[in-house]
């Protein structure tokens, strides 16, 4: 599509944002007023609004009323340790590391039994499910650093290991909140091989009000599985905002 057809609205959010990408306009400084960019682009009010909105929405700037609209300081990249228990760290995986960054961690959750979808079922070597009977313990988590959300998780794990168990709700019991590796250990299943396979893509709209950014921003995604004696013993999906964490993985050469 030849450039001049974008909507006019869509060309000065881009000029706008190169500016800021460039640093031009840094963190903090303030974007042209509306009447500026009107007269800088020879466009309606309406126009120039729209511009605006679109920046204020990919979370680039933020609007003080009042005041004007301002570039918003990007945050700083972190780095996310993955695999953390070759490390020999016992608990929460997640815990531990916030608290190796000098962050309080905290989370929310959600369990249920349910019976696994398809995509699951593969993954965590299930056979085919038989009527209507559930066979995995499914967790919702939401992750928090300072009471910031940073992090989304979906684990499941098979009942057939668990069920009848100390260990069979995650965040209950003797066990409750040390992590997939340290509660499976504590019923005979050490981890003892793990995948993680990661991508990236748009936030829906749900994560997005989850973790509490804008419509269109760019999370990392990771699919998780961990394995015990060559059988899988839990997996994963977890979501985290790309402008948030640097993905860290590493491990001693010989340890698979």
């Amino acid at each position: 599509m030849n450039e001049d057809e974008r909507p006019l609205y869509v060309r000065i959010a881009d000029e706008l944002r190169a500016r800021i990408v460039s640093g031009e306009l840094p963190a903090g400084a303030k974007l042209p007023s509306i009447p500026e960019i009107t007269r800088l682009f020879h466009v309606a009010d309406g126009t120039a609004r729209d511009a605006v909105r679109a920046l204020v929405a990919e979370g680039l700037a933020v609007a003080r009323p009042g005041s004007g609209t301002y570039v918003k300081a990007r945050p700083e990249l972190r780095r996310l340790v993955r695999a953390w228990y070759r490390g020999g760290r016992k608990g929460s995986p997640f815990a531990g590391e916030m608290e190796a960054q000098g962050r309080r961690a905290s989370w929310e959750y959600d369990s249920r039994t349910v019976q696994a979808p398809p995509e699951i079922r593969q993954r965590l070597s299930l056979p085919e499910p038989e009527g209507d009977a559930v066979d995995v313990l499914r967790t919702d988590y939401v992750f928090q650093a300072d009471d910031e959300p940073v992090m989304l998780s979906t684990s499941w794990e098979p009942l057939e290991l668990t069920r009848g168990t100390d260990v069979v709700m995650p965040e209950e019991g003797p066990h409750a909140g040390r992590g997939v590796a340290d509660r499976l250990l504590a019923i005979g299943h050490p981890v003892d091989d793990w995948s993680e396979t990661v991508g990236a893509r748009v936030a829906t709209g749900e994560e997005c009000a989850k973790l509490g950014r804008a419509a269109g921003s760019v999370v990392l995604t990771i699919e998780r599985v961990y394995e015990s004696r060559q059988r899988p013993v839990e997996t994963a999906d977890i979501v985290v905002p790309a402008d948030l964490f640097l993905l860290v993985y590493g491990g001693r050469m010989g340890s698979r």
